[in-house]
């Protein structure tokens, strides 16, 4: 099936170059030749592997596309898997399919369809940029979309970055789900999830560059040195995400059972009947 394959996300962060301070002035990176001790352009440029310290093997495009390896021409599908089975970790940039040639429509649709009704994702080998990746294809609005995927062995084990050992009570964990349910919803529309960082940082060129003041960051909360309390810090933010959806502010439903259970024990005095018992069996038995 022949495809051609289209980025399918766009990236609107803000860039900067280098610049002499002084004079502003750009700063470019010149390419020289060690041996000719010359700059060289882009055409003279090429890809090689160094054998040795004194002895390098050139490798064109030519020969890239010339691998005796089936994925180096073609994307091979090896596999068809729940998407559930796939840790999220290994799923990395996605890029769109789009038939290049009209004997692929047919065959591209059917692979749609296919997707679509079984529910499932194809796990797919193909050649890219000198080496063999693993990918994963789904379907997006009646488009293939392909995502590069990491090999098994390029996950690193996550047990050495764990937290010391800490006990959490229920209230805490009843907190926490108490904080998920009031900042469920069901899409991810909205300013929340708008790029602000890349907003900031434009008011700031356009302030220097109409000479004005910059605007005025917020203000970090400050904590006052207080103790760290994990209960007050989740009713805070039920609180908090409550006031966002216009509700009304409340805080996390601790169990009322444990709770007044512990008052009442704590309360309760032994009365002079339990005392003496306690004396009593405290006694050392007389032998016989």
């Amino acid at each position: 099936m022949p495809i051609n394959v289209v980025s399918a996300t766009e990236d609107h962060s803000i860039r900067f170059h280098q610049y002499h301070l002084e004079d502003m002035g750009r700063v470019r990176v010149r390419k020289y030749c060690e041996v000719e001790d010359r700059e060289v352009t882009s055409d003279e440029i090429g890809k090689g592997y160094e054998l040795t310290k004194t002895q390098a093997i050139p490798i064109n495009d030519e020969d890239l596309r010339e691998l005796p390896l089936p994925t180096a021409k073609a994307i091979e599908i090896e596999a068809f898997v729940p998407l559930a089975s796939i840790d999220p970790i290994r799923i990395g940039e996605g890029y769109y399919l789009q038939p290049s040639q009209p004997v692929a429509a047919k065959p591209y649709k059917l692979l749609v369809q296919a997707l679509s009704r079984s529910a499932k994702v194809a796990v797919a080998k193909y050649a890219w940029s000198g080496r063999e990746r693993l990918g994963l294809l789904r379907v997006k609005d009646d488009v293939i979309v392909l995502h590069a995927m990491r090999w098994p062995d390029e996950i690193r084990d996550p047990s050495e970055l764990l937290p010391p050992p800490v006990e959490l009570t229920e209230d805490e964990i009843e907190g926490a789900l108490a904080l998920m349910d009031n900042m469920s919803r069901d899409d991810l529309e909205g300013p929340e999830f708008r790029d602000t960082y890349t907003d900031a940082l434009a008011q700031i060129i356009e302030a220097k560059r109409e000479d004005k003041p910059l605007p005025e960051a917020p203000e970090a909360e400050e904590t006052g040195g207080k103790v760290f309390d994990l209960m007050a810090a989740l009713n805070e933010s039920v609180a908090r995400a409550k006031a966002s959806r216009g509700e009304q502010s409340a805080e996390v439903e601790l169990p009322k059972k444990q709770t007044a259970a512990k008052k009442t024990t704590a309360k309760k005095q032994p009365t002079k009947k339990e005392t003496a018992a306690k004396k009593t069996s405290g006694r050392r038995p007389r032998s016989a």
